[in-house]
């Protein structure tokens, strides 16, 4: 074949491959990831079931380590991976697909040694904040995030991506009740604290000695008046009044920081 041909043929089966552009889920019920740190932490994650790495030459050799010499890769170029990866998806030469993370649950979790802060996001459902809040989540050990099933973004290449390697770092849970999980975490002896800039209370003012559960809402309309409900105590943080409000993704990596700095 010649290489015209066979560069024509490539692009043809990439633009086929598990249905083509997207935010990062396959259609074959796999999760796609791209981008070289959300990449090389899903290949270090033993949690992970690999399917495939479609990757540039450039793209293998900016691996932190070595891939096993069976792992199945398919070499393409920079525009054939960019139909495997939303528009304009950073993707620096790789994209991998896998099995999703298996479900946790919160017992498990709270079952667990561990005295890092848990992350309740109450539907935040834009990816980017959610990656980003992993992040954070990730840099201030935190213990979990959880978040409800219908009110939040599936696992996909965006939040990994934003994530920066973190959602294979910081357990992810999904529960179908929220008030009822952040009741599990009061019996766990979290003391839940609600973000909301009408709180008469500071974060700092609001902190106990021990363990905390951060709840934070969704931009604009914020926490549902049943998740404020079933907060211990609800806190704001002292920004400047010439700004309304924070990024919910900004506004989780202050508090986290304040949390780990008491």
């Amino acid at each position: 074949m010649a290489k015209g041909d066979r560069k024509r043929a490539l692009r043809g089966r990439a633009g086929r491959m598990q249905g083509g552009r997207g935010s990062g889920r396959a259609g074959t019920g796999q999760v796609r990831l791209w981008g070289r740190h959300a990449v090389e932490a899903a290949l270090r994650n033993p949690a992970r079931s690999h399917r495939k790495l479609w990757a540039t030459r450039e793209g293998i050799e900016s691996l932190d380590g070595e891939l096993p010499p069976d792992f199945p890769v398919e070499y393409a170029d920079v525009q054939d991976l960019a139909r495997l990866v939303a528009r304009d998806a950073p993707h620096q030469g790789l994209v991998l697909e896998c099995a999703p993370l298996e479900d946790l649950l919160l017992d498990e979790v709270l079952a667990q040694d561990g005295a890092g802060p848990l992350v309740f996001l109450d539907q935040v459902t834009d990816p980017h904040n959610v990656g980003a809040i992993l992040r954070s989540a990730a840099a201030f050990d935190a213990r979990a995030i959880v978040t409800q099933d219908r009110h939040a973004p599936p696992e996909s290449g965006v939040i990994a991506k934003s994530a920066s390697g973190a959602l294979e770092i910081v357990p992810w849970v999904r529960v179908v009740n929220l008030a009822r999980a952040l009741e599990s975490a009061a019996e766990a002896g979290y003391w839940r604290i609600g973000l909301t800039g009408e709180a008469d209370a500071s974060l700092a003012e609001a902190l106990p000695a021990g363990p905390v559960a951060l709840v934070l809402g969704a931009e604009g309309e914020g926490m549902r008046p049943n998740i404020a409900a079933h907060c211990d105590a609800l806190a704001r943080l002292p920004i400047s009044q010439r700004m309304e409000s924070l990024n919910v993704s900004n506004a989780a990596a202050i508090a986290l920081y304040a949390l780990a700095s008491r």
